[in-house]
């Protein structure tokens, strides 16, 4: 594959299962000049798997300031420069966002090669509202600041979404459980793509007692979802209400069941209409 010169391709690599490295994904690591790689030795069986020989370079959170000059310098010269990081897609709590910024000022093409992500893949399975949802990366590793940052984002109505680590991922449900409530619906994406992924939804609470009773379980890399804040005021969706809208959604498509339902319980039509949605959405 003949690569443009002077752009810096954004590589998305795969989370652990090789099956998703996309075919153009290692044309462009095969074409480039340089490959910045936020760990070359995580990163070079990757490359040497798929048979890429462009030479690779450190690219990490302790030197990007410094690197990214130096990759922008050899952009300008002509160069066409990959970034890739350890897995998945890069900038996402990844490095790259000052090298991305620096070539964007410069004037220099920046081209997203796209692929995995941690964020995307356990959103999509985790049967929680994805309409609009808010990515905060990882918390805090200080328990005052991190409990803060859950007590600002404790009434915010869309799904949350964090990466978190298997030595901080107990405490940090404890934490969300504590400061949001242990009936929070919430789902735990444990080493996507891997041998031992595992997608386990309950209350913070009912998490919390499953990461408690199984060690193996807190090993690995984690995406921890949590449902959003019911609006102000809103009712709750009792028992009853529950039952009369799953029996409708049996025969009914959501907008009908929903309506029907509301002139059966009572209550409103926008908010048995959302519940509906989730109901279908998590079967």
């Amino acid at each position: 594959m003949l690569l443009d010169k002077a752009v810096l391709y954004v590589v998305a690599t795969p989370l652990g299962n090789l099956g998703d490295m996309s075919a153009r994904a290692v044309e462009v690591l095969s074409g480039v000049d340089v490959i910045a790689a936020e760990d070359t030795r995580h990163s070079l069986p990757l490359l040497r798997h798929f048979g890429v020989k462009a030479p690779c370079i450190a690219y990490h959170e302790h030197n990007e300031r410094e690197r990214c000059v130096e990759l922008v310098d050899r952009l300008a010269a002509g160069e066409s420069v990959a970034l890739i990081s350890d897995a998945g897609t890069p900038l996402v709590s990844d490095p790259g966002y000052h090298l991305v910024r620096l070539a964007r000022e410069r004037g220099i093409r920046v081209v997203p090669v796209p692929g995995p992500s941690a964020l995307i893949a356990a959103l999509s399975v985790s049967g929680l509202p994805t309409d609009r949802f808010v990515f905060e990366g990882f918390l805090s590793a200080k328990p005052a600041a991190r409990r803060q940052r859950l007590e600002d984002l404790s009434g915010d109505g869309r799904t949350l979404v964090f990466f978190e680590s298997s030595h901080r991922i107990l405490d940090s449900l404890e934490d969300l459980a504590q400061v949001l409530g242990g009936d929070r619906q919430a789902v735990v994406a444990r080493e996507l793509t891997k041998l031992y992924e595992t997608i386990h939804g309950d209350t913070l609470a009912g998490l919390c007692q499953w990461l408690h009773a199984d060690a193996n379980q807190r090993k690995g890399e984690f995406v921890v979802m949590v449902h959003g804040a019911a609006p102000r005021g809103e009712e709750a969706l009792d028992d009853e209400a529950e039952r009369v809208l799953r029996v409708l959604l049996e025969e009914l498509p959501v907008k009908q069941a929903a309506a029907l339902a509301a002139k059966i319980t009572g209550q409103k039509k926008n908010f048995l209409y959302r519940a509906a949605v989730e109901m279908v959405g998590s079967e």
